[in-house]
């Protein structure tokens, strides 16, 4: 018996030993991954990262509604929500909260990450770059601004391919492989190196595939033009022009690095509704015209030019890295990210809704996951509740 158990206890000796070199000669990001496992919404003590700051002396705050909380979840939707861990759900019209519900030990003062979400911040950046000449042409070349991307394709390369998906990067948009391209993203510590040395192997411009890279290209370039960070751009064009309630962070892939501008967004539910107002009133926020109205049409607008990633009809729900649905007739832009990050503006009711939460639906119609529609099916009876109706849907 003594003799069996020290063969055991040896077995595992070397299994252990052998499991640790193996694990050593593991890339950072995959050595990462294996830590942290699958991404979460609170990963905000996970990575440096960069602080956007609120100005604290000029904070607009959301007003509530008469009708504030008035409107009862049926027990059905209650359950909806919970069972996808949904940890925030606000109905905004006409700029004042009229629904707020937060669950599953959430609150207001909370930062989520909004993963990919953060695109659209991303692609509103680059329209206020465009607009104060720091960008020249969004049909400029990527080497205008980043002169080494000149490898086979990649010189064919230019802005709006990559605002709209379309740039041909070699990206593996993998969640769950431990050595995807998307893995080595999100856990790794070289970004800039990683989408600059990625080759180009479909002919740009020509159709629509969804790759984080190409937003993450776009931020160097964004990055590139200004001559300041994505955060300090973002903190001085967006945040504290919107009058943010408190200050939002931006996830690094290393210490003093570079922005995850693919991904890693964090703030609260109230201070992301107000990028769902930019996109409600084409740019303005309360009378000041921070994006132009022309740059936020086509952001908004599907790049119709394009065939879809099934390369059969033209693209009809994404824009400039910002999605676009047609719900009940109505066209409504919104932001998404993985984990069921959803603030959608739905200019026909002058409304937004804002969902966060740590689980989405896996069943798709097209390009929709079918909990994005039961969120909007829950925002209008809240909005109907209240004596919003469906005028001018069809727009």
């Amino acid at each position: 018996m003594k003799t069996k158990k020290k063969t055991i206890l040896r077995l595992l000796i070397a299994l252990v030993v052998v499991l640790g070199v193996v694990y050593a000669s593991l890339p950072y990001y995959a050595r990462q991954a294996l830590i942290h496992w699958m991404p979460v919404i609170d990963d905000l003590e996970t990575f440096h990262r960069h602080t956007v700051h609120h100005n604290p002396d000029d904070v607009w705050y959301w007003p509530l509604s008469a009708d504030y909380n008035r409107y009862r979840l049926t027990e059905q939707d209650a359950h909806y929500l919970d069972s996808l861990r949904t940890v925030s759900f606000l109905v905004i019209h006409r700029d004042s909260i009229l629904f707020e519900s937060y669950r599953d030990g959430w609150n207001d003062t909370l930062t989520s990450n909004l993963y990919s979400a953060t695109k659209t911040i991303v692609g509103v950046l680059a329209g206020v770059a465009l607009d104060e000449g720091k960008i020249r042409s969004l049909d400029d070349p990527v080497s205008r601004y980043l002169p080494t991307y000149t490898k086979g394709m990649q010189a064919d390369v230019t802005l709006r391919d990559l605002l709209t998906m379309s740039g041909g990067m070699a990206w593996d948009e993998a969640y769950t492989s431990l050595f995807s391209v998307t893995t080595h993203g999100y856990y790794g510590n070289d970004l800039y190196d990683l989408v600059t040395g990625l080759d180009v192997t479909e002919k740009p411009g020509v159709q629509y595939s969804y790759r984080s890279g190409e937003t993450q290209l776009l931020a160097f370039v964004i990055e590139a033009a200004t001559g300041k960070t994505l955060s300090d751009y973002a903190e001085e064009k967006l945040w504290r022009p919107m009058q943010a309630e408190r200050d939002a962070y931006w996830l690094l892939d290393k210490k003093d690095g570079d922005e995850k501008a693919f991904c890693c967004f964090h703030t609260t539910a109230r201070d992301v509704a107000r990028f769902g107002s930019l996109l409600l009133h084409r740019g303005n926020w309360h009378g000041r015209q921070l994006v132009s109205e022309a740059y936020m049409d086509e952001l908004m607008r599907p790049a119709s030019y394009l065939k879809d990633q099934w390369g059969k009809d033209s693209l009809s729900y994404y824009g400039f890295q910002t999605w676009v649905m047609d719900y009940r007739g109505m066209r409504c832009p919104y932001m998404r990210g993985m984990l069921g990050q959803y603030i959608i503006a739905i200019p026909a009711l002058d409304a937004i809704v804002v969902r966060l939460g740590r689980k989405r639906s896996d069943v798709y119609h097209r390009e929709l996951t079918t909990d994005i529609t039961r969120y909007m099916d829950i925002a209008l009876k809240i909005l109907e509740e209240n004596g919003c109706v469906l005028q001018g849907a069809g727009g």
